[in-house]
């Protein structure tokens, strides 16, 4: 709907085909998402954990002094799990990004018969492949406005 203007429903058999059109290319941008949000959640609950550890065992002697914890489990598992549902709710922002981005980079190549032509012009740089005779240096050829001369009358205007 935020695309093209449409109705809920012609949006969404639009939004449906797009996504079949261009499975392959979400599927794998979703699994890098995965991958990544999945590598951040872990990240972040040992890094929690362990600095739940130290301090408990070097700042605050919870193990040595008269109020002893019997096992560190406890909090550890406790810090653990709100460590986890936060990075879970948090990290969850990321995977509608990677989906919204990749909409709009279909939506791009759809319209302008299979060649992106909106977006920063280093994303442009990258998509001709790995073979360096082909590729150019956006930002160092002066961007848009030197590459496209269409671009720089519409950015004066």
């Amino acid at each position: 709907m935020a695309v093209s203007g449409e109705g809920f429903c012609t949006s969404a058999w639009n939004g449906f085909l797009l996504n079949m059109k261009h499975c392959m290319e979400f599927a794998w941008a979703n699994t890098l998402a995965m991958l990544f949000i999945f590598t951040g959640k872990i990240s972040l609950v040992a890094l929690n954990c362990g600095f739940l550890y130290f301090t408990m065992t070097f700042i605050t002697d919870d193990f040595t002094g008269p109020d002893a914890v019997s096992s560190v489990w406890g909090p550890i598992v406790v810090v653990a799990i709100i460590t986890f549902v936060a990075a879970s709710v948090f990290l969850g922002l990321f995977s509608n990004t990677v989906l919204a981005l990749m909409t709009c980079l279909a939506v791009d190549v759809d319209l302008n018969n299979g060649e992106p032509k909106f977006g920063p012009p280093t994303f442009h740089d990258s998509l001709g492949g790995f073979k360096t005779e082909d590729k150019t240096n956006a930002i160092q050829d002066g961007g848009w406005e030197k590459s496209d001369p269409e671009a720089a009358k519409a950015t004066q205007v």
